[in-house]
């Protein structure tokens, strides 16, 4: 099986652990290729729930090995908690590879992440504040710390003296903050250094060689195609590329070798942080979507904004990632309403736009043409074939895949792994 991609359609938190868990078995290596503990997935296993910030949510299926690839920024005191927390639960990390060249989030970092989005007031871009976005700037800076300079003592002390000449100038003579001992820095990173000795590789020759023996990978997105760094509603994005192209760039695997592209979707819309939302809700009918579907930030514990199901930007996800199945999430939540409108077409200043606004003016002031659909009262999370769905809930998924520019192969009717309704093999 070539490799295949899993990818967010919207802003990030439409539950891409779920499509990890309906490949499972079937794959041998979960990549995870952009972004760092920003982004959380959660995973429920029976009785067990797994919130994991950093770590693909392979690491949680036996037999998988999961990985860590080159266009990561890793916080190692996150990694090490992650790690701890899982083997305290009977789960073996005994298979995890980072990459040597993956980047990696200093004291310095999360910081300066800190105090910038606050200097910033009412600009502030609704940073997770957890020194993303300044790792990934000393990365294309190319002042950045690599994980294999923990292995060559003078070289990292060298690139955090340097780093620090310049951003201890900003903490004091601007944020007024103290300066960052370079020491401590030095001495903290190098207290991970035994720890990673064991899963430290050349992650991009791992995965090549996986590939040529036959194995299946599947790469995991952190973030989602809305947040992408040069597709998303920038600024109001994260710091890397969230979408498919992202994973050859981040993984070291040439492009032609992913052959399929999963992308999940949330039967209705959120996201957290500042940032346009067309279909954003300040209603009861916003409260209900963030009570029954449980939308708080699985990482920051924020509360999500809610809307309707945005169709322009489902298609808009579908085109730039190349999408050959959507998964379809949380369709359970939308039990017990009357009515259930969706967005097909935006109106911006008198105008109708079918497709997302190429200026970020006009989609800021985009208000949501709807098209209702009736809703459905029956229980469905005991749903497991199509036609066990209500007659309206089936209506509702076949107008969504019309709208959205792919076919939808699952669908997701309650929190569980096993409340899901399978239309089509995602492999096949």
């Amino acid at each position: 099986m070539p490799a295949v991609l899993i990818t967010g359609a919207q802003w990030g938190d439409e539950g891409k652990g779920r499509a990890t868990d309906l490949l499972g078995s079937r794959v041998d290596y979960v990549v995870k290729f952009n972004g760092g503990n920003n982004a959380g997935h959660t995973v429920v296993i029976g009785d067990e729930k797994y919130a994991l910030h950093l770590l693909p949510s392979g690491i949680l299926t036996p037999g998988v090995t999961p990985v860590i690839s080159n266009g990561v920024v890793v916080d190692l005191e996150v990694l090490k908690g992650e790690l701890d927390a899982l083997s305290a639960r009977g789960v073996d990390v005994s298979k995890l590879k980072v990459s040597a060249n993956a980047h990696v989030i200093t004291a310095y970092h999360r910081t300066l992440d800190k105090v910038t989005e606050r200097f910033l007031g009412k600009r502030q871009i609704g940073t997770t504040g957890r020194g993303i976005g300044p790792a990934y700037a000393d990365k294309i800076n190319r002042v950045g710390i690599r994980i294999q300079d923990l292995f060559d003592e003078g070289i990292l002390r060298q690139k955090v003296e340097a780093a620090l000449d310049f951003k201890n100038q900003v903490l004091v003579k601007i944020y007024n903050r103290r300066a960052i001992d370079a020491d401590e820095v030095v001495e903290d990173l190098l207290s991970y250094r035994e720890m990673l000795e064991p899963m430290v590789c050349d992650t991009g020759l791992l995965l090549h060689e996986a590939m040529q023996a036959g194995k299946n990978v599947l790469f995991e997105a952190g973030q989602a195609t809305m947040l992408d760094i040069d597709h998303g509603t920038y600024p109001f994005v994260t710091s890397s590329n969230a979408t498919a192209g992202g994973a050859s760039t981040g993984s070291g695997l040439p492009p032609h070798q992913i052959d399929r592209v999963i992308s999940v979707v949330k039967a209705y819309t959120t996201r957290v942080g500042a940032g346009p939302f067309p279909t954003e809700l300040f209603d009861e009918s916003g409260e209900h979507l963030a009570q029954v579907g449980h939308e708080f930030g699985t990482t920051t514990g924020r509360p999500r904004r809610c809307g309707w199901y945005d169709a322009p930007i489902a298609r808009y996800a579908a085109r730039i990632n190349g999408v050959t199945d959507f998964v379809l999430t949380k369709l359970d939540v939308l039990s017990g309403l009357e009515r259930i409108p969706v967005c097909v077409a935006y109106d911006v200043n008198g105008v109708r736009h079918d497709e997302m606004p190429v200026n970020q003016s006009d989609f800021h002031h985009a208000k949501p043409i709807y098209e209702e659909f009736p809703g459905w009262t029956e229980d469905i999370s005991g749903a497991r074939a199509f036609d066990d769905l209500p007659k309206n809930a089936q209506d509702y998924i076949v107008a969504l895949e019309k709208m959205s520019g792919s076919r939808i192969s699952a669908v997701g009717v309650g929190p569980e792994r096993e409340q899901v309704v399978v239309l089509h093999d995602l492999l096949d």
